[in-house]
């Protein structure tokens, strides 16, 4: 942890909503005028699109039939770690990106005059420079096993966890609408993933200062089936603090201020679907304020 140069870490499974989070953590940046070093998780893939590929054959020929993007085998793990303490440190780090689509690949070929396709790696740059915060979004962000203790280095973390079956629908409507995978080519990656998802991804969240778990409130008993993504509307956020002398939130103003909240637990709250935004920004505002003003 660092003051002079704060780590903040937004981690959650993919099609969890970490994207929207992120969105919300950009916005509040940008009322306040705060300059953030963007990392991205993807970027810590071990192996390109292509070579992700022969990596998944090569380890179903040797039996193991669940290697994935959950696990360390498919993801540089201490190079996360090393990130955030690299930044902690000095307010600079090496960062990469990981290209998703063709845009994003004319706007980095343009960049570094290179010629660079999706699925690919641009290459490790020095950055961070004049910053004054690291802000990480991805699969992996508090990571802790013998060998490796992101959470460390992290000084607020952001957990999003909706319900999963909730986050089963909204991965297979995603990766439909995104990357015309079809329903069953996403059944398959999920339960590929799932011993690194137990092991790796939801131990996570007991390292994470704050969880926003979104819950259906209409019937997602079959995920594999259903392809409407409940609305906000159709939702309740539970919204958990670990540690509230670290993350302090004044309940009763935030009840008032969130018409349908209730306080569930000392440190839990339950507002409607679609106050998730505001509650974010009420909540996490004060929070960042002072991860700077502390600089």
């Amino acid at each position: 942890m660092s003051k002079k140069y704060p780590v903040v870490v937004v981690t959650g499974s993919s099609g969890a909503g970490t994207t929207f989070v992120k969105r919300t953590f950009e916005h509040i940046f940008n009322k306040e005028n705060i300059k953030s070093l963007i990392v991205e998780g993807d970027s810590f893939h071990k192996y390109d699109r292509a070579a992700m590929k022969i990596a998944v054959q090569e380890q179903e020929d040797r039996g193991n039939n669940f290697f994935s993007h959950f696990g360390p085998g498919a993801n540089l793990f201490n190079k996360i770690e090393q990130t955030f303490k690299d930044y902690g440190a000095t307010g600079e780090c090496n960062r990469r990106y990981y290209i998703h689509s063709d845009e994003e690949a004319i706007e980095h070929n343009q960049r570094l005059d290179l010629d660079l396709n999706p699925g690919q790696f641009t290459p490790w740059e020095k950055v961070g420079s004049g910053t004054d915060l690291l802000f990480y979004e991805g699969l992996h962000g508090t990571v802790v096993t013998n060998d490796i203790d992101m959470a460390q280095y992290g000084d607020l973390k952001i957990g999003v966890v909706p319900s999963v079956n909730l986050e089963w629908i909204q991965k297979i409507s995603r990766d439909n609408a995104e990357r015309g995978y079809s329903a069953a080519d996403t059944v398959d990656t999920i339960l590929r993933r799932m011993p690194d998802y137990i092991n790796y991804i939801t131990p996570q969240f007991s390292q994470t200062d704050i969880n926003f778990q979104r819950i259906a409130t209409v019937d997602t008993s079959n995920p594999f089936i259903t392809r409407d993504i409940p609305t906000p509307d159709e939702s309740l956020v539970v919204i958990r603090f670990k540690d509230l002398s670290k993350t302090p939130v004044d309940f009763s103003h935030l009840k008032n201020m969130i018409e349908g909240s209730f306080i569930s637990r000392r440190n839990t709250i339950v507002i409607p679907g679609n106050k998730m935004g505001l509650a974010m920004e009420i909540i996490l505002y004060p929070i960042i304020h002072k991860l700077i003003a502390n600089k």
